[in-house]
């Protein structure tokens, strides 16, 4: 599974909650050999009017979603089971497994630990997560999965706002069927 080409998708701002430090949050996946995923995000904005996590050792952590943070939720088309990636600045994630929308949390274990990498200016705050999924999908390998990218931003005064490719139209819900709006051929 090997992508040809990187195709930004413009995540949407939960119109109830948005921020006016951020202009755009842009997000893909790109594929790679041996079931690996790589998880692109660039957000777009005044960066001095966000907190942004501190760069800390690479390692699980808990709540990152607390925070500026972003996510990449994996199921394989057709299957209620899912899974959750949370990729924060500071270089910290989680990951999370659910039997449908959200039962059953498990914390999977990786064979390999998401590599993250962050790269800050004045406007722009990127990171790319690469994650080996291999353990996480079923064999044999499926043809299709479905992805929801996602973002939360918060502001200097720790108010969140909420970005994905799609919401639910009453809350902003990443775990949301409608929030898979990315279809991935492998």
């Amino acid at each position: 599974m090997e992508s040809d080409a990187t195709q930004w998708s413009t995540l949407e701002a939960f119109h109830a909650l948005a921020d006016r430090a951020t202009d755009k949050v842009e997000a893909c996946v790109q594929t790679r050999p041996s079931r690996s995923l790589v998880f692109r995000f660039a957000l777009h904005g005044e960066i001095s009017r966000l907190r942004i996590p501190t760069p800390q050792a690479p390692g699980r952590a808990e709540h990152l979603w607390e925070h500026t943070c972003f996510e990449a939720f994996i199921k394989q088309t057709g299957s209620p089971a899912y899974h959750e990636f949370n990729f924060a600045p500071s270089r910290q994630w989680a990951v999370y497994g659910f039997d449908d929308y959200r039962k059953a949390i498990s914390s999977p274990r990786l064979e390999r630990p998401p590599q993250i990498d962050v790269r800050r200016t004045n406007d722009r705050l990127e990171l790319d997560a690469f994650v080996d999924v291999q353990d996480l999908i079923a064999r044999p390998a499926p043809r299709s999965l479905q992805i929801g990218l996602s973002a939360i931003i918060e502001d200097r005064e720790g108010s969140l706002s909420y970005w994905a490719l799609k919401h639910a139209p009453d809350k902003p819900d990443f775990h949301s069927a409608v929030a898979f709006a990315l279809n991935l051929s492998v």
